[in-house]
């Protein structure tokens, strides 16, 4: 079994109970430095970064900005990737809100599509310092923190420079920065496809989470893509009556519409003062991943106009979660977190004890857990004020399903030795890939062992 991080201490803010202490008097002007580090790495990880600091830095209220943005204005994040256009592209789209210019770390090559690639890099000319110069540009934004809580990293699982480079420095925060969190946002690749290396550094990558990361969001692109096409196919149809094809871009941004339903501030978690420290992805953590065995997990998002009927809403969000794995064994959950937001006065509260039954039985939640829901809630939504929203994360066992695909593939070709010379190259050795299996098959075992009483 690989080893993991534990997790570190939790301080809970809360107004109305629910966790432990307030922020103490006079240090609300302070605390307001006491944020977190964005952390983008690759084209999926800029790109996703791209839609959310679109959302971020248009309709979040000065007073909430401080947890994302540092105090002379600037955006609290690293955007890294071996080639320049979308970082370039990312810096023209966010009109709102500017990126520190030594927080721009670029190469002049991809890295292939090759995890190994991305993770040791290239032994030769300026491509050889990509790593080290984002550790310093990370060791400079630490500095800048009265108090460093964690990383949020952006990521995709099958390119060389998000997987490959992402997982080193997963490493190497780790290792600099034992005390603080890291969570991933993943980007998962379509089940064929994408890359003929997708499903070796899907393996290489998911057992390197599991190793650094303390929870990982992970978003399929399967899943994503039939999630967007059904929202597009209630909207519109082109001219023909056809359902028109789902955008990249569209997938983006229901991504980033989930880590905003999650991640942006809430009221239940800000201080007497109504100021928000950040606490909502260590807190996402803190509830979510009790074991650090277990830390992949699973959202689902919706969003309507109009007064709010939060059992329909419900209804749609428990319609997308996966039932049963490939052999019909139904999937259960560790525990769930509900976030609430709409336009309306609390109207949530008066449905809440009803959601939450609804929400823990449709994911199935084991019954050795006394407490498996959470439930945070917020007046408004920031990404539409004219909407109510709940997202729903959940620690999942479908993300066993997604592992053991990896798995079986990435077996295949490996006792083929179909690739591995291209792995080899870049210093990724045998023991690589069988720590790697092994960690993924004792992860297959825990989730599918969720449910045996």
């Amino acid at each position: 079994m690989a080893q993991t991080h534990p997790l570190p201490p939790v301080t809970t803010v809360t107004r109305g109970g629910g966790g432990g202490g307030d922020c103490p008097p006079g240090d609300e002007e302070n605390i307001q430095k006491m944020s977190l580090i964005w952390l983008q790495v690759g084209q999926c990880g800029n790109q996703i970064g791209q839609e959310w600091w679109q959302i971020l830095s248009s309709n979040v209220a000065e007073a909430d900005r401080f947890p994302y943005f540092s105090r002379d204005g600037l955006i609290n994040a690293i955007c890294v990737d071996s080639e320049p256009k979308v970082i370039r592209k990312l810096r023209q789209q966010v009109k709102n809100g500017y990126f520190r210019d030594n927080n721009i770390i670029v190469g002049r090559r991809g890295r292939g599509k090759n995890w190994a690639y991305g993770y040791h890099g290239n032994s030769t000319g300026a491509e050889k310092n990509l790593l080290e110069r984002t550790m310093e540009a990370f060791r400079k934004e630490v500095e800048r923190r009265d108090c460093y809580s964690g990383t949020v990293i952006l990521h995709s699982l099958c390119g060389g420079t998000g997987a490959g480079l992402g997982s080193r420095l997963c490493e190497e925060i780790r290792d600099t920065y034992p005390a603080g969190y890291i969570l991933s946002v993943t980007g998962a690749p379509h089940d064929t496809g994408d890359s003929p290396l997708q499903h070796y550094n899907s393996l290489l990558c998911l057992a390197w989470m599991q190793r650094f990361c303390d929870g990982v969001l992970l978003f399929q692109n399967d899943e994503v893509m039939k999630r967007v096409a059904s929202l597009v196919e209630k909207k519109t149809f082109t001219a023909s009556g056809l359902q028109p094809s789902v955008s990249l871009s569209s997938m983006n941004a229901h991504i980033a519409s989930c880590l905003a339903g999650l991640l942006c501030p809430v009221y239940s978690l800000k201080t007497k003062s109504s100021v928000s420290i950040g606490l909502e992805p260590w807190e996402l953590i803190r509830s979510l991943c009790p074991m650090s065995t277990m830390k992949f997990l699973h959202t689902s998002h919706v969003s309507r106009r109009g007064a709010p009927s939060w059992d329909k809403v419900t209804s749609s969000v428990v319609q997308s979660v996966p039932r049963a794995d490939p052999h019909g064994r139904l999937h259960h959950s560790l525990s769930v977190l509900a976030v609430a937001r709409n336009s309306q006065d609390y109207s949530f509260l008066l449905s809440r004890d009803s959601v939450l039954m609804k929400l823990r039985q449709a994911y199935r939640c084991v019954s050795w857990n006394p407490s498996p829901v959470y439930c945070w809630t917020d007046p408004l939504n920031i990404v539409d004020p004219s909407c109510h929203s709940l997202t729903v994360c959940a620690n999942h066992s479908s993300a066993a399903d997604l592992m053991s695909g990896v798995l079986c593939k990435a077996r295949t070709m490996y006792n083929a030795g179909a690739y591995l010379h291209w792995y080899r190259r870049y210093g990724c050795e045998d023991d690589h890939f069988q720590m790697s299996f092994e960690i993924l098959n004792s992860l297959v075992d825990e989730y599918r062992g969720l449910g045996v009483p």
